[in-house]
């Protein structure tokens, strides 16, 4: 599979490129095609690079994605055009913005998840499985901290933890997420999810769930240390999706869980 990178400049897309150069996916049928970019001024890569998404996705048979949501409901339409696998780890797409991911799917393969890493989907498991065992006289309560750059909030790897949450309850995150509390809030209410975001330094990711009853608390969480974890779970997805039909995917699903 020839794999494009878009955004090869950024910070998982230069990972992605030198996991791809490394040779270690050889014998797994992958090859890089190329990369795009806003910016190719001054470029002196040794691969094709451009600043026309389209010329990546005709010339890829599966393009990965970890770029801005403005850029991700483009790739999803020249994915639909060119009938080219996707695979989405962009954070902060709005709900309008997933509706666009659901058109594009219903001619092509896509993975979108907020976290590619195997370690953070076995969490999003167990939230799940634990919310539906601990009914809502446990409150559950979401904390992320990321680098000092990261542009949205709260991560969107905690909110895929909040839907795991709020599914495992048999209900939707919508009606349960209370993400801001400030000046007299008054006392917690009954089967909230709450969430806290804290921004500094260059803290990769790292992601708790509590679950707080009366007299016991259960704590699952998850630390990232290193952003090549990321790279290397959207190319476990690249070999995963090959043949796929049509469809709007989940890392779980690569990963059977």
């Amino acid at each position: 599979m020839k794999v494009g990178i878009a955004g090869c400049n950024g910070r998982v897309g230069s990972l992605l490129i030198e996991e791809l150069r490394s040779g270690e996916w050889d014998e797994q049928g992958l090859i890089l095609a190329g990369g795009s970019s806003r910016n190719i001024s001054g470029n002196n890569h040794d691969y094709f690079i451009t600043d026309n998404e389209e010329e990546l996705f005709k010339r890829s048979d599966v393009v990965i994605d970890f770029t801005r949501p403005e850029g991700t409901i483009n790739h999803a339409r020249l994915a639909k055009e060119h009938k080219t696998s996707l695979i989405v780890g962009t954070t902060g797409l709005s709900a309008q913005d997933e509706e666009h991911l659901k058109d594009a799917a219903r001619h092509v393969p896509i993975v979108y998840a907020a976290n590619m890493s195997v370690g953070v989907n076995i969490l999003l498991a167990l939230v799940e499985q634990a919310a539906k065992r601990l009914k809502d006289d446990w409150d559950i309560e979401i904390f992320e901290t990321h680098h000092k750059h990261k542009v949205d909030a709260p991560s969107g790897t905690a909110i895929a933890l909040g839907k795991a949450a709020a599914a495992g309850r048999g209900n939707n995150l919508d009606d349960l997420a209370d993400y801001a509390r400030h000046g007299h809030t008054g006392a917690r209410e009954k089967g909230k999810i709450g969430f806290t975001a804290a921004r500094g330094g260059d803290v990769v990711g790292e992601h708790n769930v509590m679950f707080l009853s009366e007299g016991e608390r259960l704590e699952l969480g998850h630390k990232a240390t290193n952003r090549s974890l990321f790279a290397k779970g959207a190319l476990r997805a690249a070999i995963w999706i090959k043949d796929k039909e049509p469809g709007l995917y989940s890392m779980r699903d690569v990963l059977d869980i």
